[in-house]
């Protein structure tokens, strides 16, 4: 039942191997990644709790000795006193450049190993089990590596792909309901900013999808992986088609930052509300229809995701605020904020003309829907 996914990027390329009970596999799977029988696993303490022993017997069994540095769960741990200490503790695990590290866990501990590996002894080699929706999907893939800054998302980091992908399916049956949805709106992504018929599918599917059925997984997982291969091995460094993955996020990195990196507002919650806005956006422009905003708001809805910001708890920063969260984006060139509109489903396209003083009263009216 298991797929593999290639990343074609030449002496650099990696495959994702996606499927359940790949976990108690790690140790035969990954030894062929190992200069030598040895490694160290970065996870978290909730996934420590619940999956580390599965994989640090698959290593012994396979003759791979291990020690693992275990984190505080949550975004805050994107953090510079994070990244020092897992630094810190690397190499007194006496981690050698030819060594491989291990990160286990969502996007937080794939985002800030990633980033630690590519910065220790000048770079280190690793190796990503994903072990969210999220994770899977998305971020475990492509070698985007980060931390949090207070001026915004993923402001310090590097390019750093890894060695291998795990992505055990059956991981996700642990997920929280909320953090299974927060990893669908990445999935959605896929279907709404490239590819319609599987958006399409992702509507006739979403019940099953929710139920966590084995195979629909799968396929989902799948068809998100190959098409974010394939736009990473066309544009490795975000230099042009690579910022379209961003579809939702230059709202949603501004609402993340302004809830403070805190389980107010998880990260695919962030990016649900900031597809709906960019649809919604696009509409008020006359780009894409309202029948086609109002269908991704619905289906995003209906999975259980937060859909406008007058769903994110607490008391919000204003327009004027979010907007200079926005300037802090990563694809803002020469002081411009750029987005990721869309023409219809399946058809978004990069906006770097956008005016701020319309994207302003914009923001101001959806802080406001009801």
């Amino acid at each position: 039942m298991t797929q593999t996914v290639r990343v074609e990027l030449g002496a650099r390329a990696y495959d994702i191997a996606i499927g359940p009970g790949l976990l108690g596999q790690a140790g035969p799977r990954l030894k062929p990644h190992l200069k030598r029988p040895r490694t160290v696993i970065v996870t978290d303490e909730n996934v420590a709790a619940l999956h580390l022993k599965t994989l640090q017997a698959s290593l012994d069994a396979a003759g791979i000795t291990s020690q693992a540095i275990i984190l505080p769960p949550g975004e805050g741990t994107k953090s510079y006193a994070h990244l020092a200490e897992l630094c810190d503790g690397l190499l007194a695990a006496g981690m050698e450049r030819a060594d491989r590290i291990i990160a286990f866990g969502g996007g937080v501990i794939g985002d800030l190993t990633g980033f630690a590996a590519s910065i220790l002894r000048r770079g280190i080699d690793f190796i990503q089990i994903p072990t969210t929706l999220l994770s899977q999907v998305d971020s475990s893939v492509g070698g985007k590596t980060g931390i949090n800054s207070k001026h915004g998302k993923n402001l310090i980091g590097a390019f750093h792909q890894p060695v291998a992908v795990l992505a055990d399916t059956s991981l996700l049956n642990t997920l929280s309901a909320r953090e299974f949805a927060a990893g669908y709106a990445e999935t959605a992504k896929y279907g709404l900013l490239g590819d319609a018929p599987f958006f399409n599918w992702l509507e006739a599917n979403a019940t099953k999808i929710k139920a966590r059925d084995t195979a629909t997984l799968i396929e989902a997982i799948s068809v998100s992986c190959r098409a974010k291969a394939k736009i990473v091995a066309e544009d490795e460094t975000e230099t042009g088609v690579r910022a379209l993955l961003n579809l939702g996020h230059t709202f949603g990195h501004a609402f993340e930052a302004a809830c403070g990196y805190s389980q107010r507002l998880l990260h695919g919650e962030a990016v649900s509300i900031g597809m709906v806005m960019a649809f919604r956006y696009s509409q008020s422009l006359g780009l894409c229809t309202g029948q086609d905003a109002t269908r991704v708001e619905a289906h995003l809805a209906s999975v259980g995701l937060p859909v406008k910001p007058t769903q994110i708890p607490g008391d919000l920063a204003d327009a004027n605020a979010l907007l200079t969260l926005m300037r802090q984006d990563k694809k803002a060139q020469m002081g411009k904020l750029t987005f990721i509109l869309a023409r219809g489903l399946g058809e978004a396209f990069i906006a770097r003309d956008v005016d701020d003083a319309h994207v302003l009263e914009f923001v101001k009216k959806e802080l406001q829907r009801g």
